[in-house]
């Protein structure tokens, strides 16, 4: 018996009329893709829009208000914009405000950070759990209950603080003390660093579980110590992302306001000391003069929220550029 063998045949090659991409092929688009398209590119037009509107607005405002200043807006320390003339600035409120949210970064920022790494890399997990759940509740404390823990807790205990930077660090004029109510640019950033640490925390904490297992693992198999993994292969992958959270901190830093009206005991004077009671910030300045002010008044204070509206977008700007050159080294493309 003649046994033939034969090839099986080819499977048919997708023709124009059955494509294998399900008509992708043909460029067609189907209902849904077309207004899913048209609701995404309608509402990053609709955020442009608005952030033009906003500084259309706040501009125009502020054009009324500083041409008819009679001090220089960017230097002066004067802020009386009712009366005749009117004269006011803003350097004492950008320093304060400036200042303050450096105070909160550089105590939130490496506190966060820490508190992230153990969470996710030193606590047992019944340990873990907890400590993030409540991390998770103090971020949805309300300002004004930071202001009144701040104002009522916070102020009558810093004498002794206030005393020991003085006794160690008073040489320096910069943290000496007279002796004067707590109500200072100091206590300001100490609240806003409690206030923005619970935001730099949960962001942290979810970029480090973003670490592949893999690197980690790779490490140990180095012979490398715990920390030395962290220092090589989970620090490099989420430093892009600590940056991101550090500016969202750094953001609700400046612009607090009912808070920081609750502690900080206001003045128009730049002090040597940041332990001096005194001093300002925009936001707060805005929040304890709008109801009272005269329509003058308030596009002079538009016109300080234009300059705070500015800084947040240069913030933001320069924290993008940051993120953009660590790119490469945050581990995010292995």
């Amino acid at each position: 018996m003649d046994i033939t063998t034969q090839k099986p045949a080819a499977p048919p090659a997708p023709g124009p009329s059955a494509p294998a991409d399900g008509g992708a092929a043909r460029g067609v688009t189907r209902p849904g893709d077309r207004i899913f398209l048209g609701l995404s590119r309608g509402s990053g037009i609709f955020v442009l829009v608005l952030m033009a509107a906003i500084a259309a607005f706040l501009t125009y405002r502020a054009t009324l208000a500083i041409s008819k200043d009679e001090a220089n807006f960017f230097t002066s320390f004067e802020w009386n914009p009712s009366g005749v003339p009117p004269e006011f600035g803003i350097a004492v409120l950008a320093f304060g405000t400036v200042v303050s949210s450096v105070i909160a970064m550089v105590i939130a920022v490496p506190v966060a950070v820490a508190i992230a790494l153990f969470i996710t890399h030193y606590a047992p997990r019944r340990l873990g759990g907890p400590i993030g759940y409540v991390i998770d509740l103090l971020a949805a404390v309300p300002s004004i209950v930071y202001g009144l823990w701040g104002a009522l807790v916070l102020v009558p205990h810093l004498d002794g603080l206030y005393g020991w930077l003085d006794d160690y660090l008073g040489w320096t004029g910069i943290l000496e003390w007279n002796d004067g109510a707590p109500r200072s640019l100091f206590t300001v950033g100490i609240l806003l660093a409690v206030m923005i640490l619970p935001i730099i925390t949960n962001v942290s904490r979810e970029v480090f579980r973003q670490v592949p297992r893999m690197h980690e693992e790779a490490a140990l198999a180095l012979g490398a110590t715990r920390w030395e993994v962290i220092r090589m292969s989970v620090l490099p992958f989420g430093r892009s992302g600590v940056i991101s959270a550090s500016m969202l901190g750094l953001g609700r830093a400046l612009g607090e306001t009912m808070a920081v009206a609750m502690v900080l005991s206001p003045s128009f004077t730049i002090n040597a000391s940041l332990l001096d009671p005194g001093g300002g910030t925009f936001a707060q300045n805005i929040a304890s003069k709008f109801n009272e002010a005269t329509e003058m008044g308030r596009d002079a204070l538009i016109a300080s929220g234009l300059v705070l509206f500015v800084i947040t977008l240069l913030v933001n700007g320069a924290a993008r550029l940051i993120i953009a050159r660590r790119k490469e080294y945050s581990g995010a493309n292995a």
